[in-house]
């Protein structure tokens, strides 16, 4: 009779550990954020007066406005063993900040996850841009205002409770 109270009991608490482990890699959570507008970047030269007085257009105007000017280049989000992900991040720089973005972005979930800047893939040299906010979708995740991001070479996605890397893209390429 004992023993079988026992079994119930570490069969509930190992359906109980399984129920919290395995239950968000159910849950999908999709979000479509719009990208943020990225600094605008204007490179002119001198203005030259013609002989009737009119101004021409600068001879060398570079004009970049919109989310794809000032950004790293887009790298390709590669998943690890069981972590199936793809996608793309890149990183835009914005008059606010920089902004770390995931686009296309399809993940598995899981317990306790994490955006990270990491200087290696074993996040021991990393900044937490916050909780994994969805697993699916177009998603920006703000970078702290004293952060150089050319000094981190990864974003990645990063189960803290279990210390597993999930997904990572490798942005010095």
């Amino acid at each position: 009779m004992i023993k079988k109270i026992s079994i119930g009991i570490v069969g509930i608490v190992v359906l109980g550990i399984l129920y919290y482990t395995m239950s968000p890699v159910f849950r999908h959570v999709r979000v479509d954020e719009v990208a943020p507008e990225s600094k605008k970047v204007v490179e002119s030269s001198e203005v030259a007066i013609t002989e009737g007085g009119a101004e021409n257009m600068p001879t060398s105007i570079a004009q970049e406005e919109g989310a794809m000017a000032n950004t790293r280049n887009a790298a390709p989000v590669v998943g690890t063993i069981g972590h199936p992900a793809s996608g793309t991040v890149r990183i835009i720089k914005t008059d606010s900040g920089d902004v770390v973005r995931y686009e296309n972005f399809k993940t598995l979930n899981g317990p306790d996850l994490y955006v990270y800047l990491a200087k290696d893939l074993d996040a021991k040299e990393y900044i937490s841009l916050g909780e994994l906010r969805a697993t699916e979708g177009n998603v920006n995740y703000e970078v702290p205002s004293d952060i150089n991001t050319e000094e981190y070479r990864y974003a990645m996605v990063w189960c803290k409770q279990f210390g597993v890397l999930f997904n990572y893209a490798d942005l010095s390429s």
